[in-house]
């Protein structure tokens, strides 16, 4: 029973998100998060004091690391263990309709494929109209680089790269943690790579508190993102696209990004689109066989969207129903 009431909220989620997208951000559990999140970040900090020598250097240094790690596990600890538990109640307690809608409505909350799609629209809609100063300031709100003196060209390769970023941590990881967890490991999921976003930047400020959050955002993402890397290639297949040139170009170029994971998604995608995406003073993946454009990104959403689909189907429905077979889920769940 559990892991068809698993499988009929992952398919549920995957529909709801596809048909309604997101909600305005002050109504989105996740801005909530992150407001939550915010108001303790500063309290991470400690006071730097230094000497000639260093060594309070150094001690400032490993105390936030240690701050920010203790905070990080405690609130996986608190966020995870309250929420497994008021869904092993509901489990036990409610019908197959309300638990599947429970549970599809807590991945829908995880995951954002008509949200990146949304924001690639806006960019796009601004070049269409030749508003460079508009695509720039949509795009620096799903980047995290400089966009103020971006051309067009660069705009756009920010956006396909964006968009096959996502399709890592907005998609494929947190169904791969629901496919292994339940709900409990996608929503767990979604605070770790918040909580990368909002501090695992690396300067001074965020450096020691994030580093946590960095890792364990590294560590989430390690196979999903290769998994994505795997995905793409087969809708590039499906949809016409040059799969082989995908395979590749991830085969070349993965390695070239200074994350350990993005290069995957990024490679893949570059190939299939038979684009060069590139940061500069940072990476240059794939080779300009065709020219950037907004057709390149709307090919981009629709793999995006396809690899969803796939992941769907071809693994994690397939994962749910082998952890069934071992048991796994009335350990979870209790039925």
């Amino acid at each position: 029973m559990i892991a068809e009431r698993l499988v009929a909220a992952l398919i549920l989620a995957i529909v709801l998100d596809l048909v309604l997208g997101d909600p305005k951000n002050r109504y989105h559990p996740v801005r909530w998060l992150g407001n939550f999140l915010d108001s303790f970040i500063p309290r991470l900090k400690v006071k730097t004091l230094t000497d000639h020598h260093g060594v309070e250097v150094t001690r400032h240094m490993m105390s936030e690391k240690v701050k920010g790690t203790v905070f990080v596990f405690c609130l996986l600890g608190i966020f995870g263990f309250t929420l497994q538990m008021c869904l092993y109640i509901s489990s036990n307690l409610f019908g197959s309709i309300l638990v599947i809608t429970i549970y599809a409505i807590i991945l829908k909350i995880t995951i954002a494929i008509k949200g990146m799609e949304v924001h690639s629209v806006r960019i796009m809609k601004a070049l269409e109209r030749r508003d460079l100063d508009n695509a720039r300031f949509c795009l620096s709100m799903i980047v995290r680089r400089e966009t103020e003196n971006l051309d067009e060209e660069r705009i756009l390769s920010g956006t396909i790269e964006c968009i096959s970023e996502s399709t890592v941590d907005g998609v494929v990881s947190p169904m791969f943690f629901y496919s292994i967890f339940g709900p409990t490991g996608s929503f767990l999921f979604r605070i770790i790579n918040t909580l990368d976003s909002m501090i695992g930047y690396k300067d001074k400020y965020y450096e020691n508190i994030g580093w946590m959050s960095a890792k364990l955002d590294t560590i989430a993402n390690y196979i999903p993102s290769r998994i994505t890397g795997v995905l793409i290639v087969i809708s590039a297949l499906i949809i016409s696209a040059d799969w082989k040139n995908s395979i590749r170009t991830m085969m070349k170029d993965h390695n070239k990004t200074l994350s350990l994971n993005a290069g995957y998604p990024i490679s893949s995608m570059a190939g299939s689109l038979r684009v060069k995406l590139e940061k500069i003073g940072h990476y240059s993946v794939g080779e300009p066989y065709d020219p950037l454009s907004i057709e390149k990104c709307k090919c981009a959403i629709a793999i995006m969207k396809l690899t969803a689909i796939l992941s769907c189907f071809l693994i994690f429905i397939p994962l749910i129903s082998i952890l069934f077979v071992l048991g796994w889920w009335n350990l979870l769940f209790g039925s």
